[in-house]
Parts: C-alpha cells; structure tokens; sequence
C-alpha cells in the first residue's frame, strides 16, 4: 500500500513537471511571438516556432492556429499596458492626468504597432477592442471626473469620449506606418486633439503642455 501511494506520489510529479513545462513553453512562444511580429508583422507560424526555439509540433500543440497565437500575444501584451499604466498619476487637474496618459498609453501603442497590425488582419475589430477593455478602464474613470468637475464636456456620453481616445491613439501608429505622421509628433498631436475633443463647447482649448512640464 505504501509503495503504491510512493508510485502516485511519483506519478502526480511527473504531471506536475509536465504541466510546468507546458506553461514555460507556451510563455517561451508567446514572448518570441511578440519579438518576432514586432519585427515582422506577417511573420508566419515557421518563424516564430523558429524564433521561440520550439518545433512547429510543439508550437501547434500549445496554439491550433496563428489567430489564436497572436490573440494570446495580445492579450499578454494588454496584461503588460495594465501593469504599465497603474502607475500613472490621474488625481489633480483632470487635464493634467489626461495628458500624463496619453503620454504612458502612447508609449505602449508605439511600442507595440506591429504587433496591432498582426492582430488586425488576424482578429475582428470587436475582439481587438475587448482585449484592450482593462486599461480603457481607466480612461473611462478619469472622464468621467473630468465630467463631474465640470472640466470634460458632458454633453457627449462618456463612452463616445473613450472611443474617440482610443481610436486617436490607433490612428497615430496607422498615420506613422503610413509615413504620414513621425513619432515625434504623434504625442503632441494626440494630446491637442484629444484635448480639444474633450473641452466643453464655448470653453477655451488649453495648450498641449510641453513634454517635460507633464
């Protein structure tokens, strides 16, 4: 009896050592992933198998197909922006914070252009918005006191006020892409515009504040 409960003992580690190996290859995957559609966007599952050091069997076995890696690439990438953007400081002038998360967003949607635009040919537009939904979140909050203090219009729902951050941001990375907007610029011009999106009607539009006063 007590060898056979030795023998599960053994048996029960053995899947557990499995089991562990399988989450560090799948974490191995994703992270070569997200380097390699970094670099290349239409990179193909051979590449990033071959980035991750792992056999195309062991690729497929952890992700059916090249939608669902790169779902999970950014979904981890999404996890990564959350971690990122709490430490942001959204309390004083709603403004301010405004601009201090465009700033901290902006870095994250530069950083991971690339990888978006896998994502757009790979996933609906739906699922790509539902993946960003925890760090909207925090946008959502942060209007919605704007609102509240009287310094936000309130005349347009809070959610189209998000939206509308959103998709600024998005446009941006599509407008250096398309080698219409440097990146350079693209925190100023978001700033202005978002800023400008979100003043009451009647009230004067502020100025982008220079980058190191933010």
């Amino acid at each position: 009896m007590a060898q056979a409960r030795d023998e599960e003992t053994g048996q029960e580690r053995r899947v557990r050592g499995r089991r562990s190996d399988a989450r560090r290859n799948a974490e191995l995957i994703i992270d070569a992933a997200w380097d390699v559609l970094g670099r290349d966007p239409g990179a193909s599952m051979g590449d990033i198998a071959q980035g991750a050091g792992v056999g195309r069997v062991t690729l497929y076995s952890h992700f059916g197909s090249r939608p669902e890696l790169v779902e999970a690439v950014l979904a981890h990438a999404m996890t990564d922006a959350e971690a990122s953007l709490r430490t942001v400081d959204l309390g004083g002038d709603p403004r301010a914070a405004l601009t201090r998360l465009i700033d901290s967003s902006w870095r994250i949607v530069d950083r991971s252009r690339a990888l978006l635009r896998a994502a757009q040919d790979e996933l609906s537009p739906e699922r790509i918005r539902a993946l960003h939904e925890a760090p909207m979140r925090r946008i959502h909050t942060l209007i919605e006191r704007g609102q509240s203090d009287g310094i936000f219009r309130a005349d347009a729902p809070t959610a189209w006020l998000v939206a509308t951050f959103y998709s600024v941001l998005h446009t941006a990375a599509d407008e250096i892409t398309a080698d219409r907007l440097t990146e350079e610029a693209a925190p100023h011009a978001i700033t202005g515009t978002l800023l400008a999106a979100y003043t009451p009607p009647g009230q004067p539009v502020p100025d982008v504040p220079p980058a190191g006063n933010r």
